[in-house]
């Protein structure tokens, strides 16, 4: 292998993890996995068909780039929706593939009639409204004009769906502010189907919103970051955790990805002398130190500095000194028998022990969803 570390994706855990939240949403609801942000760091090209294989026929993503690529490893039959970002020029590829996307401005409606037009075929549209987020979405005021606009010109599109986002249905403290949005919600998808639009869906939950408030559920689940093995936040666990109605014993969700390395390189530093740059660390006595050929270039923070931990031999074994762009350093001193080539697990488990996503964020003050995504595009992902 050419690489210095790489990530490996449990294909049971997947299977795991979807069977679960599909049995959590019922028969009768759409599973939608959303693969944005190189499927959370584990990559698109590589979870996409484990998801499939698990049963999987409808995928979220970002922008047009990350439909492409979606694209070129999805099974026939499977649906695309685009969220996000999508330039007028890009209309023509999106419609020709028959990849859906949201509709959260009258410009992005009018170039999807006229790019539909043309190509003489239907636009597949689901229409985001602003219920609260303030983020994307069409504003109330602007529904009659969509709809008149939508039954006009209904040879070229195909409303596949009317959704929203809540502002952050993962913790408790934004309750109400998620309960209103519900409701206007509802009374915008009442208005819209007056005035003749009903869509093929309706759906506004997320992982969170949908383990947390089961009304929201609706045709279709947008799930992201527990479809990958984590809990949106440790509220949305205890509050399962605690339910009446759901009741596990056993966390129901597996991680889904593991990051390892290699030893690079062990050498013993005697005491008194500091380590690596600058005199972050120093020894205090006699110590064997190993080097880990990875740093901040490929996704591990500096500021896991003297406080980060890898797993070695099933023991963990503390980062001592600064990170570095390429590597940093591996007090082992504990551990008998270290080598060169010898396996690091960064993020994962190790015989009896284990180094979670969430104790890794807590080092590093970021979020799991932005530790995920921040890993390398280069990071080779393997299945096992």
């Amino acid at each position: 292998m050419l690489h210095s570390s790489w990530i490996e994706l449990d294909r049971l855990a997947v299977n795991k993890n979807i069977r679960y939240l599909k049995k959590r949403i019922g028969p009768d609801v759409t599973y939608v996995s959303v693969i944005k942000g190189n499927a959370y760091g584990h990559g698109i090209e590589q979870y996409l068909p484990l998801a499939e294989a698990a049963g999987v026929r409808h995928f979220a993503v970002y922008d047009a780039f990350e439909a492409q690529r979606a694209l070129q490893v999805k099974a026939a039959g499977t649906q695309l929706i685009i969220m996000g970002m999508l330039d007028a020029d890009q209309l023509d590829w999106v419609i020709e593939n028959d990849i859906a996307f949201f509709v959260f401005t009258k410009e992005r409606l009018d170039a999807a009639i006229c790019e539909a037009r043309k190509q003489k075929k239907k636009a597949l549209i689901h229409l985001e409204l602003e219920t609260g987020m303030n983020r994307t979405g069409l504003d109330e005021d602007e529904l009659p004009f969509i709809a008149q606009e939508i039954k006009k010109n209904s040879r070229y599109l195909s409303l596949q769906g009317v959704c929203t986002h809540y502002a952050g249905a993962e913790s408790i403290a934004n309750y109400f502010r998620i309960h209103k949005q519900y409701e206007q919600f509802n009374k915008l998808c009442k208005s819209l189907k007056k005035s003749g639009i009903v869509p093929l869906a309706y759906h506004s939950a997320c992982s969170a919103a949908a383990l947390i408030y089961p009304h929201t559920k609706m045709d279709m689940v947008r799930f992201g970051i527990a479809q990958y093995g984590f809990w949106p936040s440790m509220e949305t666990k205890m509050n399962n955790l605690l339910s009446e109605e759901v009741k596990f014993t056993r966390d129901p969700l597996k991680a889904v990805l593991s990051w390892k390395s290699r030893v690079m390189s062990v050498k013993p530093v005697g005491q008194g002398n500091f380590v690596n740059y600058g005199n972050a660390y120093l020894s205090t006595k006699n110590m064997k130190l190993a080097t880990v050929p990875i740093g901040y270039h490929q996704g591990y923070s500096r500021s896991l500095g003297n406080s980060g931990q890898v797993l070695i031999r099933g023991k963990k074994a503390d980062v001592v000194g600064m990170v570095n762009m390429n590597m940093f350093m591996i007090n082992v001193s504990h551990i008998r028998g270290i080598a060169a080539g010898d396996e690091v697990v960064i993020i994962g488990k190790q015989g009896e022990a284990k180094i979670t996503v969430s104790s890794f964020s807590e080092l590093t003050k970021m979020v799991n969803y932005e530790l995920l995504s921040r890993l390398p595009h280069q990071i080779p992902r393997i299945i096992v």
